[in-house]
């Protein structure tokens, strides 16, 4: 009985200590600053680190558009807010990332009644793994998670240029490292497992990057974070799941914990000059090993700019100081 509670001692004192960390450390935006007067859009902003992202923009008195797909629920998540933060300034705008008609409505919707965008937070994802297919034909789970931020991302930035000084955060994820036999030539196929959510999370990146690259004669920037393992809500059908599901919830973060960096990279001070790079726990962090082959970013954009059918007008050119790589000469070769 006395080992059964020294191993139960044990492992409360290693959930409290690591509570604390995330309190405490440096995985917390210690930023006081106020977006009165700002425009900002959260995707997937209904539940999760997107609403607690949203939640905390709307503290700091900024407009806020909640980018979502189902209506009640983004509906009662604007009476929340509202009902948190004296906040009146929040809106619903339905957007359907598994569907590009939606995604340029969308943009439409934006661009010609709003007369600036300071903040684009792209969070909504799907951890879709099986075959359906979205309305455009491509997997759902790349469409949702990567296709479609590609567009919207694209559509928006006229909008945030004119504003002056914008900041675009991409939602990836840590499990980009895990993302294996990276061929752009099968862009479109289907991958078991979590092979196609982490290749999702990796291309967020890769995207991020070239992104910065384009931009970087503007006064936008860009990062791309990973949020950390967070609290969801798992299967609870059977008593095994629901402990499986307690346990790794004891050592997650919370979904405001996990929306902290995203918060930071929205706001923090004189983070500029690291506009591309990837941040974890509200730090800036080395590229991880799937990243950083040499044209990848480059190739990656491409290919992504004539799938989701990006018209030459709307094409972000490269600075003029950037070559192709030899990556991308060899792809556009083949579509020749």
């Amino acid at each position: 009985m006395s080992l059964v509670i020294i191993f139960l001692t044990i492992i409360v004192t290693l959930i409290v200590i690591f509570k604390l960390r995330l309190k405490f450390s440096f995985g917390w935006c210690q930023s006081q600053k106020c977006l009165s007067g700002k425009t900002v859009i959260v995707t997937g902003a209904s539940t999760g680190i997107g609403f607690e992202t949203a939640l905390n923009f709307a503290k700091r008195g900024a407009k806020v558009i909640l980018a979502c797909r189902n209506y009640d629920r983004a509906a009662k998540a604007r009476r929340l807010i509202i009902e948190k933060t004296d906040n009146t300034n929040i809106y619903v705008k339905l957007i359907d990332l598994g569907s590009f008609e939606s995604v340029k409505g969308f943009t439409r919707d934006i661009n010609q009644n709003e007369d600036r965008l300071d903040i684009l937070v792209n969070n909504a994802a799907v951890a879709q793994t099986d075959q359906r297919k979205s309305k455009d034909g491509y997997y759902l789970g790349m469409q949702v998670n990567y296709f479609s931020l590609f567009l919207l991302t694209n559509l928006l930035l006229e909008l945030m240029q004119k504003t002056g000084s914008a900041r675009i955060v991409n939602v990836s994820s840590a499990v980009a490292k895990l993302a294996f036999r990276v061929d752009f030539s099968d862009i479109c196929k289907n991958f078991e497992d979590l092979n196609m959510y982490c290749r999702t999370k990796l291309y967020i990146i890769l995207f991020t990057k070239e992104l910065a690259r384009r931009l970087k004669n503007t006064t936008v920037t860009t990062y791309s974070v990973h949020p950390g393992a967070v609290k969801i809500d798992g299967c609870k059908t059977t008593t095994m799941w629901w402990i499986f599901d307690s346990i790794r919830n004891w050592f997650s973060k919370t979904a405001e914990e996990g929306a902290q960096t995203s918060i930071f990279c929205s706001l923090e001070k004189n983070i500029e000059m690291y506009s591309g790079r990837h941040f974890e726990d509200c730090r800036v962090v080395g590229d991880y090993n799937t990243v950083g082959v040499s044209g990848l970013q480059e190739t990656l954009w491409d290919m992504t700019e004539k799938l989701v059918g990006i018209k030459q007008e709307e094409q972000i050119y490269r600075n003029e100081n950037c070559g192709d790589s030899f990556l991308l000469h060899f792809y556009k070769n083949i579509r020749m």
